[in-house]
């Protein structure tokens, strides 16, 4: 491994887990929204953006929020549930995902994720459905989406909500279908290292006009429609501004190209890592979907290395490589442990990846020299 030594000293730089890729068009559209005086979320490119992306995905209405929690906690608060009523939720998955159900007084069963594609186990949640469902959040994680599709025929004559947390796989598809078009609410986010960015923002999609109508009340803060003070309900600050959404438009224009990038980025990974002992990455096409490597996850396959994922992220900033470990299992939260809504403790493939799981840097302007080094170290590190 003396190259990888010799690379390290010739590139001499940081590699970030990410780093948006701005082109000048997106500094134009902020500046000129800068210049029109239109700074809030009164502007007209946030209409502009909200149906520009609703297009997109294929629904017929667009929220867009500050966050994509806050999309979430909109998406779950209009679905008019009752205290006590049963939603269904991923237990490797953002914590975004079960604030607004511990908020609303919902009843939360956890289910755990596939070992592989690293999404909700859909043969687990039939299994888990019962009178008392009422809802379903599906989560997209990382690489490969969740198999929502399947999903949703199965409860088609269900009364059950199907709630598409989209965060991590826009401009993806489940056999020609885009990712987001499948919830009765999806829910983005614009965070800086998703597909596209507004710094900080979100979206919701839905072609329900009342689900459209109570989300843009409650993203506003339920003003009343006589007395503009007079409060209609509580609702939250969550709008976009119009600099935001400005930007959104602009990275919005380049999605295909933005794809195109973060399948030749992963690919490259791919190639360089596949047949490496002890890691597993996910291959780049499946038979319903190609892969979106939002990140560039991979799982260490054997416990008896001795280095779970913080120990090897430790090891790769001495190399000047910047990773992250995956999510944080909800049974295993440290916040959630006093709810106590989860009886089963069979969560085994959850807490097999959130120990020995990490994601390497994914920017889209990251060299093929610059991968291989990357890999180069990985592979240093763990064999």
């Amino acid at each position: 491994m003396k190259k990888t030594k010799k690379d390290f000293n010739k590139l001499k730089k940081f590699f970030p887990v990410n780093q948006p890729l701005l082109k000048k068009s997106d500094l134009d559209y902020v500046y000129k929204a800068l210049k029109s005086g239109w700074i809030s979320s009164e502007g007209p490119n946030v209409i502009k953006f909200e149906k520009s992306f609703a297009k997109y995905i294929g629904h017929k209405y667009g929220i867009a929020v500050s966050s994509g929690t806050a999309a979430l906690d909109i998406a779950v608060r209009v679905l008019n549930l009752k205290k006590g009523d049963e939603i269904i939720i991923p237990n490797f998955t953002i914590i975004s995902n079960i604030i607004p159900a511990i908020n609303l007084g919902l009843k939360i069963k956890l289910i755990d994720c596939d070992i592989k594609t690293w999404n909700i186990d859909v043969e687990k949640i039939i299994k888990a459905i019962n009178k008392k469902t009422k809802a379903i959040i599906i989560t997209h994680i990382y690489n490969y989406p969740a198999r929502i599709d399947v999903l949703k025929k199965i409860i088609k004559n269900k009364k059950i909500y199907l709630i598409e947390d989209a965060a991590e796989s826009l401009g993806q598809k489940i056999n020609n279908k885009k990712c987001g078009s499948f919830g009765d609410l999806s829910t983005f986010s614009f965070y800086s290292n998703k597909q596209i960015t507004t710094g900080e923002g979100g979206m919701i999609t839905t072609n329900n006009k009342i689900f459209y109508n109570n989300s843009k009340n409650f993203r506003n803060l339920c003003f009343g429609k006589k007395d503009r003070f007079n409060h209609s309900d509580i609702g939250w600050n969550y709008r976009m501004t119009n600099i935001q959404a400005s930007l959104g438009l602009s990275q919005l224009k380049r999605i295909n190209s933005i794809i195109k990038k973060r399948h030749e980025v992963g690919k490259i990974y791919f190639d360089y890592l596949k047949n490496t002992k002890n890691v597993y990455i996910p291959e780049p096409k499946k038979s319903y979907s190609k892969n979106i490597y939002w990140v560039i996850g991979v799982v260490i396959k054997s416990k008896k290395l001795g280095f779970d994922a913080k120990k090897i992220i430790n090891k790769l900033k001495k190399f000047n490589i910047g990773a992250r470990p995956f999510f944080w299992p909800m049974h295993k939260q440290n916040v959630l442990r006093k709810y106590k809504f989860y009886k089963s403790k069979n969560f085994k493939n959850s807490e097999y990846i959130s120990k020995y799981g990490l994601y390497l840097p994914s920017s889209l302007n990251l060299k093929k020299n610059e991968i291989k080094y990357i890999c180069n170290c990985l592979k240093k590190i763990i064999t």
